[in-house]
């Protein structure tokens, strides 16, 4: 299944939708977004990142010094 890419100058407002609001980066599989705070996963569906944080999952890539436990 083929993805989308997100516009740049739309993943540079996107935020985690926790509370600190951390920045997101596109994973290379175009398929995800992370937290590069708490380390949330969120898909991306049909080009439309799914920003709700009971749909976020842990991703292992955690970054910041307050990763959640999601």
């Amino acid at each position: 299944m083929p993805h989308l890419a997100l516009d740049p100058d739309l993943l540079d407002v996107l935020a985690c939708p926790d509370t600190d609001h951390a920045p997101l980066r596109a994973d290379p599989d175009g398929r995800t977004l992370t937290c590069t705070g708490c380390g949330r996963a969120y898909d991306i569906v049909d080009g439309i990142p799914v920003l709700l944080l009971d749909q976020g999952r842990p991703s292992g890539g955690a970054t910041g010094e307050d990763a959640c436990d999601a």
